[in-house]
């Protein structure tokens, strides 16, 4: 996803805490002996499904298309493409993608690999001779087109300057914009979700192809497929909303990252030739042993992603349908877009589902993960298994060293975090939000979201969320757990020693270098609890704050604290008389007060 870097549920989980909705209606009943290969139910399941979840959400417009193997079992559309005109949603409704764009730009790259015109372990500069990047770290690793497709690159989540102004930049620009930039990590130290990596991958198959990125896959992967409604830009003609309200589209440098324009039918025919082995009629598009390397797990070896899994821009972690194997597939988000294309590999079946709100990330994911297992069930007459209700485990208390270990702020998947001790119980403080941390009784730590800031109260889509900690290649780490997937939520932060000339940068800033963009706006740098920490705001989210940790590393330079996407990554700092100026990501801060 473009904006969310994480596992495709954990933040969804968090964000979504707060919308205690009730069952709408009740659900159709399934049939007791449910015919191999019909998809009826199925699809009474899913329309019911789709029109709770829109009503719950306030969904005004999505498309569903489900695919078995070489065949569109079933595709649909809901609401409305265009509510002032009433145009319905259709198959056919052309959708903002975001980051489905990133398979696309990693099945072309491997195309030009099949060709011998990019080797994907050599380093990114041999396709990009201008590209370089600072690096503090002792690491020869270089930065590859497998590790971009990984998101193990190291380079940091986004280029912002320019990113989302109305007349964005060619892609090609960032080249020379990031030579002054410093890496995040060393290569293959952590899945750190990258935007900018991908892009710079994009420019690279520019400029290895002489032709321009959109016109290059246009020509190498849409054509071929017949996917004759899908294309790439930065500001498409297409209505969002927000409440339901129409809002105002979000312009996009970055192309190869999120920039896809595509419908629901358009993408059952790409997930068609990957069931088909690459093959699409009586075209090749990509060698069997391409797609095989592509679903393959990268990063087996790196301690830090624990049991998280990703492929070559398959995300093999984040969803699961028990006994259905690998759950493959990739989820883009633009404020007022969300999709999500999964795939069950073994079974060759897939959906896609993609709305036009700025509300519909929990509905979107829900209704995917719903499709495969009912699908899944149709096909072969593989069931979910039944849920058993979860041991009602006696009260505990914490102890006194738990407590202390979890006291303090914690850099997280949804920002900072402060846990703090009140009689004996934690409570974690978060985007406005409170939330309590029950012990479970077997060293995890439950969820519970505090009505009011006061009562806490069971929400369903938390209640599978465990966290607990512990120490992993020499970080003090939280760790979150979903079913039987793990992976990193966080990091507990450390109190820096008292820096005077990091103290003398705390206040409140204004951007002042020019974008005719959306930017942040309520940018501070606070001195809180010993801690340092830069905190902003965004029109285009209004509950929504940013809070980071800032961790000084000389008199010129913090880093904001934490592990993963945005993360790790550069802050200069620039004193001039008694100006003080802070630079990040080619933005230039200046202080008021």
């Amino acid at each position: 996803m473009l904006f969310i870097p994480m596992s495709q549920r954990f933040i969804p989980l968090v964000l979504t805490a707060t919308l205690l909705s009730a069952c709408s209606s009740t659900a159709p009943i399934k049939p007791a002996d449910l015919p191999r290969g019909d998809y009826a139910y199925t699809q009474r399941y899913l329309t019911w499904l789709i029109e709770k979840e829109m009503d719950d959400n306030d969904v005004t417009g999505l498309s569903i298309a489900l695919v078995d193997d070489q065949r569109v079992v079933w595709s649909s559309g809901f609401g409305y493409s265009d509510a002032e005109k009433r145009v319905p949603a259709t198959p056919q409704t052309p959708y903002r993608m975001g980051s489905i764009a990133k398979i696309m730009t990693a099945s072309a790259a491997m195309q030009m690999a099949e060709h011998g015109q990019i080797d994907i372990d050599q380093p990114l500069s041999r396709y990009l001779p201008e590209f370089a990047i600072k690096s503090r770290f002792d690491s020869n690793g270089a930065v590859t087109p497998r590790n971009i497709m990984t998101h193990h690159s190291g380079l940091p989540s986004n280029y912002l300057k320019g990113m989302t102004d109305n007349n964005p930049k060619p892609i090609s620009t960032l080249v020379a914009d990031t030579r002054d930039e410093y890496a995040a990590y060393p290569p293959n130290f952590i899945f750190a979700y990258s935007n900018l990596g991908m892009t710079l991958l994009g420019a690279a198959i520019e400029q290895t192809s002489g032709q321009d990125y959109s016109s290059y896959m246009k020509q190498s992967l849409f054509e071929p497929l017949g996917m004759r409604n899908t294309y790439f830009a930065s500001q498409p003609a297409l209505n969002g909303y927000n409440a339901g309200k129409l809002s105002r589209p979000l312009p996009l440098r970055d192309l190869p990252s999120g920039g896809l324009v595509s419908n629901v039918d358009d993408l059952a025919r790409f997930m068609k030739m990957v069931f088909a082995g690459g093959r699409a009629g009586d075209r090749q598009i990509l060698e069997p042993e391409t797609l095989r390397e592509m679903l393959r797990p990268q990063n087996a070896s790196v301690p830090l992603d624990l049991n998280f899994r990703m492929g070559l821009g398959w995300m093999l972690s984040g969803f699961d349908v028990r006994n259905g194997g690998v759950v493959a597939g990739h989820g883009g988000s633009l404020l007022d877009f969300h999709s999500l294309m999964l795939t069950l590999p073994e079974h060759r079946l897939g959906v896609i589902v993609a709305s036009n709100s700025a509300s519909s990330i929990g509905a979107v994911n829900k209704i995917a993960a719903e499709a495969l297992k009912v699908m899944l069930e149709a096909k072969s007459g593989i069931a979910p298994p039944a849920e058993s209700p979860r041991d009602a485990l006696p009260p505990t208390r914490l102890s006194p060293q738990m407590i202390d270990a979890y006291t303090g702020y914690f850099d997280t998947v949804v920002g900072l975090v402060k846990v703090s001790n009140r009689s004996g119980d934690l409570n974690a403080e978060v985007m406005g939000h409170t939330f309590e941390l029950p012990p479970q009784g077997d060293g995890w730590l439950g969820i519970k979201y505090k009505l009011m800031g006061l009562i806490p109260v069971s929400v369903s889509a938390l209640d599978e969320l465990r966290l607990t900690q512990g120490r992993v290649a020499g970080r003090d780490v939280l760790v979150g757990k979903i079913g039987n997937e793990t992976t990193i939520f966080g990091e507990k932060l450390q109190k820096a020693a008292t820096q005077q000339w990091l103290t003398d940068y705390v206040g409140k800033y204004e951007l002042i270098t020019r974008s005719d963009g959306p930017v942040p706006g309520n940018i501070s740098l606070r001195n809180e609890d010993g801690m340092f920490i830069g905190e902003c705001t965004f029109a285009e989210m209004p509950n929504f704050v940013l809070r980071v940790g800032i961790n000084p590393i000389s008199e010129n330079e913090a880093v904001i604290s934490g592990l993963g996407s945005g993360r790790g990554e550069t802050i200069r700092m620039i004193r001039d008389q008694s100006e003080r100026r802070l630079v990040f990501s080619g933005f230039e801060l200046r202080r008021v007060n």
